[in-house]
């Protein structure tokens, strides 16, 4: 069975997001969406809103489940014995961030990077953009895949 782990502050949870999910899912057996609680990074969303807004915009899948984690990511793929990190890519300075993330993780860990490629229609789309446009009123809801109460 292959398990994989699509981590992620999914602050919000996005179109795009979705879009690499239903990539994964072609793949893998088993997917963990893991929503990171990072101290030093401010939320526009509590952790108990992204994973409500994340199971509001999935149907009902024995293949994926959702859990929260406050470590590094290898470090919670380890724990669950999970040897592949889903990541999505939307374009050129996505590759260099990741490529370098993957570099610095092969040092000290087996867990191996699959990367899935945005489709067009969600290139674009980002959660620090969509947080921008929902904090000054602009039109977003065609950039996430459930309704976010006004």
């Amino acid at each position: 069975m292959k398990k994989a782990i699509f981590p992620g502050s999914f602050d919000p949870f996005t179109v795009g997001h979705k879009d690499v999910l239903d990539q994964a899912l072609n793949i893998f057996d088993e997917i963990i969406i893991a929503v990171g609680e990072n101290p030093s990074k401010s939320c526009m969303f509590s952790l108990s809103d992204r994973i409500s807004f994340i199971e509001k915009s999935l149907e009902t899948n024995s293949k994926i489940s959702i859990e929260s984690y406050s470590n590094l990511t290898i470090n919670f793929c380890e724990s669950k014995d999970v040897k592949f990190l889903i990541r999505g890519l939307r374009n050129i300075n996505d590759f260099v961030f990741e490529k370098d993330s993957k570099d610095m993780q092969e040092t000290f860990s087996n867990v191996k990077y699959v990367y899935f490629i945005s489709g067009q229609n969600f290139s674009y789309v980002s959660s620090t953009l969509v947080r921008d446009i929902i904090n000054y009123g602009g039109q977003y809801d065609h950039l996430l895949p459930f309704k976010l109460k006004s």
